[in-house]
């Protein structure tokens, strides 16, 4: 199973580098005025401590703060990420006592304000949504389904408002570029700061309105070679 999501994935990311110039912004983003914090939530980072990320409140103030001080319109990070602060929730605890949390992050965050529009990168069908509202999930999430020379792939947005699904019905078709979502407020998002959660998924595994977005950290090869870098679709790693 492993060998074949490394080919799929090689598949699809000399098919995406080849249409990587027709891909809308994900976010309204003017790289000639605005800038972007490489935000780090590893365990490396000492100044995120437990009480700051275990209070939803001194942790959206925390963001915001860093942001502010760089003069940044979004911090963005955390692809292939080992994360701490996943421990401020049960949801990725371990099944079993003794058995191994997931901590290992498998999308790319994008930290700003709330209510911030959300547009498809390319033409795109409703797959599924679902609003996750146990404290530190998804809160409302969205897949979308996209069909591109041939190749199917899903993407996966995270912490959503509840305006986003308002109307909203499977088989919906989204055209490249139209708003279909916006970044959502604490008691819509999982209780998170506001922030969108990005992924690329190949195969979703009969999932519906659901994706790991963090894995066990030995789990990683498995979930990376399923999950490729959301960078490829946004491209804005390289205005850091």
């Amino acid at each position: 199973m492993k060998k074949i999501l490394k080919m799929m994935k090689a598949g699809f990311v000399q098919l995406i580098n080849k249409n990587k110039s027709t891909f809308h912004p994900l976010v309204p983003f003017q790289p000639a005025k605005d800038n972007l914090l490489a935000m780090d939530f590893s365990e490396s980072n000492r100044d995120l401590t437990g009480e700051i990320f275990n209070d939803t409140n001194k942790f959206s103030a925390w963001v915001k703060n860093k942001l502010q001080a760089a003069g940044a319109r979004y911090g963005i990070g955390g692809y292939a990420e080992h994360r701490s602060v996943y421990g401020r929730s049960r949801v990725f605890d371990a099944a079993q006592p003794g058995e191994e949390p997931r901590r290992f992050h498998l999308g790319t965050d994008i930290w700003g304000e709330a209510n911030t529009p959300v547009m498809a990168p390319l033409e795109a069908i409703v797959h599924s949504f679902a609003f996750h509202n146990e404290y530190g999930n998804y809160g409302v999430t969205i897949i979308l389904t996209h069909h591109l020379e041939g190749c199917t792939f899903y993407t996966l947005y995270g912490h959503l408002s509840l305006n986003s699904i308002k109307n909203l019905q499977e088989g919906l078709r989204i055209g490249k570029g139209d708003v279909f979502a916006e970044f959502g407020m604490q008691f819509e998002n999982g209780h998170w700061p506001p922030h969108l959660h990005f992924q690329i998924i190949l195969d979703l595994e009969g999932n519906t309105g659901d994706y790991p977005g963090v894995c066990r950290l030995s789990e990683k090869e498995k979930y990376l070679a399923n999950c490729p870098d959301p960078d490829l679709i946004l491209q804005m790693n390289r205005y850091l």
